[in-house]
């Protein structure tokens, strides 16, 4: 049965009833479900309410459709769902094989269904979509932040769920001129197949996804930005060097690190102070035996030109002054199952339940009373998966349903926890910092880095890959750890040219900023607390050696030349939703040749860049986007786009080309 209601087409047949209907300029939201009726009707997860010109909806003995600008649906009487543009082309195709149709093409006796409700026990669903891969060529991208070195994510199955340094924000930009936003936050898979695409939610009860046409990438990022939301003004302390490492341990160390910055007439904008500065996990205090005086601290640095920035963690151990209350008021994860622990790290701790908004208003008073009135306003919101010692994805439970349910969603609430709050406290162009993040993590201010990845020339790649398919989900504002995180000893030359190579790449990455845990590990600094947790070792850019040191200098200082430019990237980033970098077919659609690289991007629309991603790599093969000519950024040589042209990379020099206007 077909008809309308409420400006939506619907389908309904035996217990499944399927909504399609406007969702935002040139876009469509579709959901289904075998439940009596739709479920939380009100829910819209990673879309924002947002006004549309009433569709043109037609129904008749054949099926009906459902126009909204430049994207039409049509369902045939069987249920049969397909997505075309404006020009007639077909964009998704639902993947049935059934005989409801004998004299269909597809008429098969496999019996595979595109919308595969298969019950869970109590009462849920193992949801499974499926649509036709419509063309072997076609190129995916965006889908969030996941470790490994494809662009092009074609051919691969996607874990749908948070990992340490695993960021799974589903939405993807097709070739063919769509996006796809999978708006449900359970635990699942993505299979980008040449045969089958699908997508997989382990527990619900309702399909719900978003599909936008356009004509270039530009547009279907811009017009997604629309429903989920855009980042806020980076402030002015986000453009320039953050100086980080595992970690600072006393109040005096990182003042005298600070201070060595500006003796040396370094450009720095912020500094960290990491975890562990607490005297319990979940206490979210300074502990005083180690920083006495933060107030002098906050006001020493701001004379300097430097903010703080302070690590939170989400995870409140059992010994923590704060446990009990929360424990009694409902505030902390729940378990289905065994010891109430979620990740065992210096003690066994359990993480806040960022989805209760009463947990939420409890974590951020106490941030507010310990670290904002002092005049801290960035917070490093690390953890933000959560991370689980054991990845049990099915024994976790919270306040808005099951991990396996809702669990993608627990970042998005993590950096909103924060938002909120300073937001209501009267802050604007709000920026934090977090492991992780889901669909419309970006209007609650999130930056999102890498984690905790290896110090290796793999690893290095896999984060060029990460960045830029992070932009095109939806996220503008990223960053990774220079050098990595895990290992590299400064004194070993081999990881001194790992690290400069990093330090070249990340001077073009949306936020530049240096971490680590460094070899060898430091001795204990003191009794109590979080002394347990040592250090590793000195990670400033003078603990390189002198060669090292001049190149980091180089940089810092061309980061700073580009600050009137970076500033007018993360207006647009604003105001439009655009990625600050971004794979060359991004401003170069029409160039076929764009579409097929990815070890080299564009800094926004004018900056070329071409990291140097192997050892020993002194020379490279770049090719220069058709349709301008470009500027060596060193020498100053001017090359005519559209062809591949051979440089050299000695060790101080990342080849980087300007687009001349």
């Amino acid at each position: 049965m077909l008809y309308t209601k409420e400006n939506r087409l619907v389908f309904c047949y035996d217990a499944e009833e399927l909504w399609i209907e406007a969702w935002g300029t040139d876009s469509l939201r579709i959901r289904a479900t075998k439940l009596n009726s739709m479920p939380n009707q009100d829910e819209t997860w990673a879309l924002k309410v947002t006004p549309s010109q009433p569709p043109h909806i037609d129904i008749s003995q054949n099926g009906g459709f459902i126009i909204n600008g430049k994207i039409k649906a049509t369902v045939s009487v069987h249920g049969k769902l397909m997505i075309w543009n404006s020009d007639g082309k077909i964009l998704l195709e639902e993947y049935v094989r059934n005989r409801k149709d004998l004299l269909d093409p597809k008429c098969s006796a496999i019996e595979v269904e595109a919308r595969e409700f298969k019950p869970n026990l109590g009462g849920d669903y193992h949801l499974t979509t499926r649509f036709e891969s419509l063309d072997t060529k076609e190129k995916i991208f965006g889908m969030g932040q996941y470790q490994h070195p494809h662009l092009d994510l074609k051919g691969l199955d996607l874990e749908l769920a948070h990992r340490n340094s695993q960021a799974s924000v589903p939405f993807a930009v097709s070739s063919r001129g769509y996006g796809f936003l999978w708006n449900n936050p359970a635990i699942g898979r993505a299979v980008f197949g040449k045969n089958i695409t699908s997508f997989e939610a382990y527990s619900t009860t309702v399909l719900d996804y978003w599909v936008v046409a356009g004509d270039s990438p530009a547009e279907i990022v811009e017009k997604y930005s629309d429903v989920t939301g855009k980042v806020p003004m980076m402030p002015e302390y986000g453009l320039g060097f953050w100086q980080c490492k595992l970690r600072y341990q006393t109040q005096e160390e990182l003042l005298g690190v600070a201070r060595e910055y500006k003796r040396r007439q370094l450009p720095i904008d912020l500094i960290v102070i990491d975890f562990f500065h607490w005297p319990k996990q979940g206490d979210w205090r300074f502990d005083v035996n180690f920083w006495p005086d933060p107030d002098a601290m906050v006001k020493e640095l701001s004379e300097m030109g430097i903010e703080l920035m302070v690590s939170i963690w989400p995870t409140v151990d059992r010994k923590s002054e704060n446990f009990q209350e929360m424990l009694e008021n409902g505030y902390l994860i729940r378990v289905d199952r065994g010891f109430r622990v979620g990740l065992d790290f210096e003690g066994p701790t359990i993480h806040y339940d960022a989805t209760n908004p009463k947990a939420r208003s409890y974590l951020w008073e106490k941030a507010r009373s310990n670290y904002y009135s002092k005049g801290i306003k960035v917070f490093w919101l690390d953890e933000a998966e959560p991370e689980y010692t054991a990845y049990d994805f099915d024994n976790y439970r919270y306040w808005r349903g099951t991990n396996l349910a809702i669990g993608n969603i627990y970042p998005v609430d993590y950096a909103r926890t924060f938002f909120e709050g300073m937001e209501a406290s009267g802050q604007r162009n709000i920026v934090n910092l977090l492991r992780c993040a889901w669909a419309g993590s970006q209007k609650y201010g999130a930056l999102v880095w890498s984690g905790d990845i290896a110090s290796s020339w793999s690893s290095f790649r896999n984060q060029l890959s990460a960045g830029l398919n992070m932009g095109l989900a939806g996220l503008p504002w990223w960053t990774t750890d220079i050098g990595g995180f895990h290992g590299g000893d400064p004194n070993d030359e081999a990881f001194r040219e790992l690290f400069v190579r990093w330090f070249q790449w990340a001077t073009f990455c949306p936020v530049m900023r240096l971490h680590g845990d460094r070899e060898p590990r430091q001795p204990q600094v003191g009794e109590g607390g979080g002394a347990t947790c040592c250090s590793g070792a000195a990670n400033e850019v003078w603990s390189y050696g002198n060669e090292v040191y001049e190149i980091c200098k180089t940089y810092m200082n061309l980061r700073e030349t580009m600050r009137g430019y970076t500033r007018n990237l993360m207006e647009e980033a604003h105001q439009k939703g655009s990625p600050v970098m971004r794979p060359c077919f991004y401003n170069f659609p029409g160039d076929t040749r764009c579409w097929e690289i990815d070890s080299q991007y564009m800094y926004g629309s004018r900056y070329l860049v071409c990291p140097v991603l192997n050892a020993g790599q002194r020379s490279m093969e770049v090719y220069l986007p058709a349709g301008a000519s470009w500027k060596a950024l060193s020498g100053g040589d001017v090359y005519d786009g559209g062809k591949t042209i051979e440089v050299d990379c000695p060790i101080a020099m990342m080849p980087v080309f300007e687009k001349e206007e």
